[in-house]
Formats: structure tokens, C-alpha cells, sequence
């Protein structure tokens, strides 16, 4: 009878598209065992049906903290979009020090060590907390997501062909989060070849009048780009009532793309081929993966 215990990785986010698809990355990896951090039973019911375990874990419930990092070696964090992230990415972290967690990796947001981005660097200080606090860790740093432009916010982005945003004719730099997924799951099943690495995941630079066009020729349907004010952006998250703290500061580097003020906001990376053995997806490849859903 084997002895050999497994290291254990709790997924927090795993209802969420990053957590979840990591998930599916990870399943395959019969030397780690997942469990899924989720905030009620009802959230437990699609991975226990998958036979992956799960905790319940409330970032603003502290007595949850520690009982769901019981036995856990490692633990992929990933926060909301609210300023709660600080205080709830501090608390979590002290208690998984207290649990004995050895390794985080942690979701962050893109731009340099020197960003003045609001909200990328309020993820900064979390790894600087990270890193202090004396976890093995590796820090994930993705670009804008290639999905936001299949929704944001709950809401669709494209309107019969009509690709809707507010940055001007901006060039971004864009990760599929199939690739963010796919770096979290082996740099938390193989610590050891990541611990002490930041990955700035971003693969293709195009601004929105480049994709409308790529849509164009690939689904063979016209697409357009209307660029839209910011301030369209704004109103509609006081509308449905969000959290300003955090929309503040992404309302603002929505401004700051527009007047093209951003450094290296077009910035993309060579290290997919170095961490996963494959080339990352560029648009061209998800508009094709992603037809049916872009057709009109």
C-alpha cells in the first residue's frame, strides 16, 4: 500500500471562468489532488458531481479561512473587483501562513512594477505582501482578456457586429484565458520550476478596428468598431450600482489607453512556449475557436 501523500492545491474562484478552467487544466494531473473553495453548499453541488472536493471559503468570513486551508499546500488566489481585495487578500494570506500553506500564486493585473494604474497596483502590494509574509510564490500578471470582448460586465460587447469600447483606437495587448489557465495549473502543479517568477501573459496586440476587421474575414459577416466616451463606461457602473472605488480607477485607465498614455500598453511576451511547451492563442485563433458565438 503506497504511502506517498499528494500535495493538495485549494482553487479559490473555482466558479469563476480562470478557477474554473484551471481546474479542468489540472484534472488530468493524477500526482496532486484539487479542492475547489466555494461559498455555499449550492456552489459545492457541480464539483462534488465532478468527484472534486471542495471547503466552503468566505474571503470576508475569517472563521472560514483556516478550516478550508487545512492540509493545503497551495493555493491559487483570485480576488474580486472591489478595493475589498486588500484587506481580503491580507486576511487570507495571514491565515494561510497560520495553516501552513508553502506555496500561492496569485492572480494579478497587468502593467510594470512602476504602474500607477490604480487597481494594478492595489494587486502589487498583494504580492508584495505575498512575498514578505515568506510563501514560495509565483505572481501572474495577464493583459486584457480575449473574452471581454464576448462580454463584460454580465453584457455583451459586440451588438450586430458593432464591437463597443472606450479606448479610442488604442492598441491592447490580449491573453485568451484558456492561457492564463493553463500557466496557473502548472506553476501550481510544478512549483519548483516557478517559484520566484512574475509572468506577464500577453500574446497579441491589436486595437479594436484590427479585430472588427479580423471578425470580418474569418466569419464573413461585416464588423465594426464604435468607439464609445469613458464616460458612458462610468455612468452605467454607478447605474447598476458597483463598487466606485474599484470602477474609479478602471474608468480612469480606460481614459488613459484612450489618450494613449499608458506605457507599454501594446507590450506582449515571448514565455508561453517556456512555461507550457506550446504557442499561446492569438486572435486570429479565437475568433475561429469562438465563431458560433461571434455570428450574427
Amino acid at each position: 500500500m503506497s504511502n506517498i501523500v499528494k500535495p493538495r492545491i485549494l482553487i479559490t474562484g473555482a466558479t469563476g471562468q480562470v478557477g474554473g478552467k484551471t481546474i479542468d487544466f489540472l484534472l488530468s494531473n493524477t500526482s496532486i489532488e484539487i479542492v475547489a473553495a466555494v461559498r455555499t453548499a449550492k456552489k459545492a453541488v457541480p464539483f462534488t458531481n465532478k468527484g472534486i472536493e471542495t471547503v466552503i471559503l468566505d474571503f470576508d468570513d475569517e472563521s472560514t479561512h483556516i478550516p478550508a486551508f487545512r492540509n493545503i499546500d497551495r493555493v491559487f488566489i483570485i480576488t474580486g473587483y472591489t478595493v475589498d481585495m486588500l484587506r481580503q487578500s491580507k486576511a487570507l494570506l495571514d491565515n494561510a501562513k497560520k495553516a501552513g500553506v508553502k506555496h500561492i500564486v496569485h492572480l494579478c493585473a497587468c502593467g510594470p512594477d512602476d504602474t500607477t494604474i490604480g487597481h494594478w497596483a492595489w494587486h502589487q502590494f498583494v504580492e508584495r505582501y505575498i512575498e514578505w509574509s515568506g510563501f514560495s510564490f509565483t505572481h501572474l500578471r495577464p493583459q486584457d482578456f480575449m473574452q471581454n470582448l464576448l462580454s463584460y460586465g454580465g453584457k455583451k460587447v459586440i451588438a450586430d457586429g458593432v464591437l463597443h469600447h472606450y479606448v479610442s483606437d488604442a492598441r491592447l495587448s490580449w491573453v485568451d484565458v484558456d492561457n492564463v489557465a493553463e500557466v496557473a495549473a502548472l506553476t501550481l502543479a510544478f512549483p519548483e520550476l516557478h517559484a520566484g517568477k512574475t509572468y506577464r501573459l500577453g500574446y497579441d496586440a491589436k486595437n479594436f478596428s484590427e479585430i472588427a476587421a479580423l471578425m470580418t474575414s474569418i466569419i464573413g459577416k461585416p464588423f465594426r468598431y464604435n468607439p464609445l466616451s469613458p464616460d458612458v463606461f462610468l455612468q452605467s457602473m454607478i447605474d447598476s450600482g458597483a463598487e466606485m472605488a474599484y470602477m474609479g480607477c478602471v474608468y480612469d485607465h480606460w481614459k488613459r489607453y484612450a489618450a494613449g498614455t499608458i506605457p507599454g500598453a501594446d507590450s506582449t511576451f515571448e514565455n508561453f512556449h517556456e512555461i507550457t511547451g506550446k504557442q499561446p492563442t492569438k486572435w486570429i485563433d479565437f475568433i475561429e475557436k469562438h465563431k458560433t458565438e461571434l455570428e450574427y
